[in-house]
């Protein structure tokens, strides 16, 4: 029995070490944290339980049998974060640079089916050369086989990635199809194909950074969520961001209590919208204003800025809110915009979150390479995920709404529930000047004056669509955190269902 306990205990120590004492030491020396030093951070203390400790991988060519380490480049298990339930898998760049063989992927498989089973979220922390090239296709079904969890899981369970270091080649995948994707600034990246193979095939000259490092993905392909300076902060943000989620698509998001009155009077909000149509405003304000405590956690920032989306709570409850910003391209939608918000809307509609919608739209943004880039197909993303969602809809017009895009904006057209609009609310076909110039065509300059302060008078304002029942209440703008909360309590019951169907057919 001792000698067994012996035994066990050197195992579990060599497991503990994972590539050895000067692997550690070079990871460290790159500002990077162990598999295991990151699970610490993220996960409540003590709470890890690890499976598959002594996993080890079944290859026997190129020297590899003689090259076993327990564990095999992954850590696998559960754990909780601020007291609920999650599984993780953490890979070991020490162990083979953290690659993927058959016996690494079984690992992953196997807590993602758990956490389907018991309906808990998923969080991978990806740190890997991709697949070990040793094993040959045997590495490669491994990866498919993780890459069929993320499609099931998708909708069931949520999926968080914590991209902390290389992620290459077939290993982007599984990221891309989970739920949310946070990256770590210079020392996290993902590419199909590296800067190497990209100069032989284009002879492009491009650095691993500016190719596919975290800040390249959180501006410019929309690929990440959000980047951090280094993989503490990036932990610590996730457990806050998990806080808002539920567990799974049959659980309730978590109820946080709060201080906040609910019925919280914003005087500031009453000068918010500028006597300016031209002038543009931070939507950012409002949405602090009308959250518990101005807490808000904002998806991807940096990339299509000029539509905010991100968590906040109301009365302790999750919403997802999603609103236009003015402060860029005075709020329109392009197609960056549209694709980041409807993938937003259906995550929330997944997963059971009411929808709050701040609408400050002057339209689609105009131009041939809009058009040419499929701004169309694109913008019916938007209008195809908020028809679709049959979560509460809690919608506010604070100043324009325009055109299509005042359709497309959680109209009460597309089933919105509440649609409440400020009085500087301006619902309209088109802004004045343009309207009144295609009507009155030819018309001398007084009396396109005369005319457009006559259509002004008559549509800048939100009483038209009162009066059709398209707005349900013009409200102060000083109120909207107490009608935003009345609204969303209301709505807690709301039963709707879709037709049933095997699955949409969404415009890709």
């Amino acid at each position: 029995m001792s000698s067994t306990i012996e035994q066990l205990e050197a195992k579990r120590t060599s497991a503990r070490q994972g590539g050895g004492d000067k692997r550690i030491a070079a990871q460290h020396a790159k500002g990077k944290l162990t598999a295991r030093e990151r699970l610490d951070v993220l996960l409540d203390q003590g709470s890890f339980e690890e499976l598959d400790m002594f996993v080890e991988h079944n290859c026997i060519d190129f020297g590899m049998a003689d090259q076993i380490y327990p564990g095999d480049g992954v850590v696998t298990g559960s754990g909780t974060i601020n007291g609920r339930l999650v599984f993780v898998f953490s890979q070991d760049f020490t162990v083979f640079g953290g690659s993927l063989s058959e016996r690494h992927a079984q690992k992953i498989c196997k807590i993602m089916d758990m956490a389907m089973k018991v309906g808990a979220p998923v969080i991978g922390i990806n740190d890997s050369g991709g697949a070990r090239i040793q094993e040959g296709v045997a590495s490669l079904g491994g990866y498919a086989e993780v890459f069929q969890r993320n499609v099931l899981a998708s909708g069931v369970v949520p999926q968080l990635s914590l991209i902390m270091g290389p992620c290459a080649g077939g290993a982007v995948y599984s990221p891309a199809m989970t739920d949310f994707i946070f990256m770590v600034k210079d020392s996290s990246y993902m590419f199909v194909t590296g800067p190497d193979v990209v100069k032989t095939v284009t002879n492009e000259m491009v650095s691993q950074e500016e190719l596919g490092g975290a800040v390249t993905h959180t501006t410019k392909s929309g690929v990440a969520d959000v980047a951090f300076d280094d993989d503490i902060e990036a932990l610590l943000a996730a457990r806050d961001f998990v806080d808002f989620l539920p567990a799974s698509n049959r659980q309730a998001p978590p109820e946080r209590p709060t201080s906040d009155p609910w019925d919280r009077i914003e005087d500031s909000l009453d000068l918010l919208v500028p006597a300016s149509a031209a002038q543009p405003y931070d939507m950012h304000e409002l949405i602090r204003k009308t959250v518990d405590e101005g807490d808000f956690f904002e998806i991807q920032p940096t990339h299509a800025a000029n539509i905010i989306c991100g968590f906040g709570r109301i009365e302790g409850h999750t919403v997802g809110i999603v609103a236009n910003q003015p402060t860029v391209l005075a709020g329109v939608l392009d197609i960056n915009s549209s694709k980041k918000a409807a993938r937003f809307v259906r995550f929330c509609d997944a997963f059971d979150i009411p929808i709050v919608t701040f609408v400050d739209v002057p339209g689609f943004l105009p131009g041939t390479a809009q058009e040419h880039s499929g701004i169309i197909k694109h913008g019916a993303k938007l209008l195809f995920a908020y028809a679709e969602a049959t979560v509460p809809k809690l919608t506010v017009i604070t100043r324009k709404a325009y055109g299509g895009a005042y359709d497309v904006m959680a109209s009460k057209h597309l089933r919105g529930d509440l649609n409440y609009a400020w009085p500087t609310a301006e619902i309209a076909v088109m802004g004045a000047k343009g309207a009144v110039e295609i009507i009155f065509r030819g018309k001398t300059p007084e009396e396109i004056a005369e005319r457009t302060a006559e259509y002004e008078a008559r549509f800048a304002n939100p009483f038209v669509a009162a009066s059709k029942g398209f707005i349900d209440e013009v409200i102060m703008p000083h109120s909207t955190r107490r009608r935003v909360a009345l609204g969303l309590r209301k709505l807690r019951g709301k039963v709707l269902e879709n037709p049933w169907k095997k699955h949409d057919n969404i415009p890709l």
